[in-house]
């Protein structure tokens, strides 16, 4: 059979020394150590003590990659990094989404025949520094579109007992917030939205919990997590969870577990209280001033109440007496009256009775003067018919008639003939 190539012109490699060439091309090609910068995407700790994760770059668009290379940070190398990111005092730990800046050496993996970066260093004032940068930019960004305190200017209701709670349901954070509004016994009632807060997801689902929350009819949302480290609330920081809270129609609290520097999420809510439970205690707090000023202002209406019922009451006794004394000076006034009166009466009955009775004398003088009886003593007489008619005159008289006859003596009987 006619040969196609020439085998004796080219060398023939395996697989494994094609690998040793190219991994030895890479580590002339590049020296030594190199410092790259880039995202955390994909970070692995398995139990191996090796940390696994892709620095990625991403693209101007932000919606793909421009580039990502494999890292690997050994086991024996993790402890210089974790103590160079502790010495930092920030608090910084490698998570998702971490914009760092690495040292490491290029490396050609023969297993798998890619390249990889094998980290031994991190730079924490580029993490810190990119952090601070970012956050500058979106806050000023927010501030331009009048965004920055638009929550702040939502007002808080005098009794917010209806309580939207975002947070990791079940959460240590989560217990602490219900435990400290049960505690209070006022009486709030409590949605718990669950969200993810911390890694790649965080601040989508987040964001979408805010919303979700303020749908459930509340008076007020919370949003709350325990402590980290800086770069476990990095996700607090994010431009998603800014704009969900500014355009949050109902207030927002935020009690996220740091005591240092706000985060984003902390400059756009309504009010920042430094832990979840410090959170809850803020609310208890507003509805107990509430209440304090309740009972001042019934304090009050009962105080001028009685203040008023007491002049009131005062008026009425003063009124009260004076008609009692007025009542008592009329009566003593009118006795008076009586008395003289009546001492007039006694004194003057005296002549008028003694005027009667000259007049009665007189008028029984006549009376006795005409008394039919002593007509008769001197001779005189009645006749009378038997019905009583008085006969004054023969005409009043006929045959027949019976007539008596009253003299002083007495009376005589008779009958009329002719």
């Amino acid at each position: 059979m006619e040969q196609l190539f020439d085998t004796d012109a080219l060398d023939t490699l395996t697989v494994s020394e094609l690998s040793t060439r190219i991994g030895a091309v890479i580590r002339k090609g590049f020296g030594g150590p190199v410092w790259v910068e880039g995202e955390i995407h994909g970070l692995s700790r398995p139990a191996s003590g090796h940390v696994y994760f892709d620095l990625v770059e991403p693209s101007a668009t932000g919606r793909r990659q421009a580039a990502s290379v494999p890292v690997v940070l050994w086991e024996s190398d993790k402890h210089g990094v974790n103590q160079t990111l502790k010495q930092s005092g920030a608090g910084l730990r490698m998570t998702d989404g971490l914009a760092v800046r690495i040292r490491g050496t290029v490396s050609f993996y023969n297993a798998q025949s890619r390249v990889q970066l094998q980290m031994s260093a991190i730079d924490p004032a580029y993490t810190l520094g990119r952090m601070a940068a970012e956050r500058d930019r979106l806050l000023q960004a927010l501030a331009a579109e009048g965004l920055l305190d638009a929550n702040a200017r939502r007002p808080l209701p005098a009794v917010p007992l209806r309580v939207g709670l975002v947070t990791s349901d079940g959460s240590a954070a989560c217990e602490d917030f219900l435990h400290e509004l049960e505690a209070s016994a006022l009486g709030f009632r409590v949605s718990v939205v669950h969200a993810r807060v911390q890694g790649n997801l965080a601040a989508a689902t987040v964001a979408s919990a805010l919303r979700v929350a303020a749908d459930q009819d509340v008076d007020v949302v919370a949003l709350v997590r325990g402590g980290g480290s800086r770069s476990d609330l990095a996700a607090f920081d994010s431009e998603l969870i800014a704009r969900a809270i500014a355009h949050l129609p109902v207030p927002v609290l935020t009690g996220v577990g740091h005591e240092t520097d706000d985060s984003v999420a902390d400059a756009v809510a309504h009010t920042r209280y430094k832990t979840p439970t410090a959170c809850a205690a803020g609310l208890v707090d507003h509805v107990r001033r509430w209440c304090t000023r309740r009972d001042d202002v019934w304090d009050g209406v009962v105080r001028r109440s009685t203040t008023l019922l007491d002049r009131h009451a005062a008026r009425l006794d003063t009124t009260a007496g004076a008609v009692v004394r007025a009542g008592q000076g009329r009566l003593r006034r009118a006795d008076q009256d009586l008395d003289r009166s009546t001492r007039r009466l006694v004194a003057a009955a005296p002549r008028p009775t003694r005027d009667a009775a000259r007049r009665l004398d007189g008028l029984a003088a006549r009376v006795a003067a005409l008394d039919p009886a002593r007509a008769l003593a001197r001779g005189w007489s009645l006749t009378r018919t038997a019905d009583g008619r008085l006969v004054r005159s023969p005409a009043d008289v006929g045959a027949g008639d019976r007539l008596v006859t009253r003299v002083a003596a007495g009376e005589i009987r008779s009958t009329v003939d002719a």
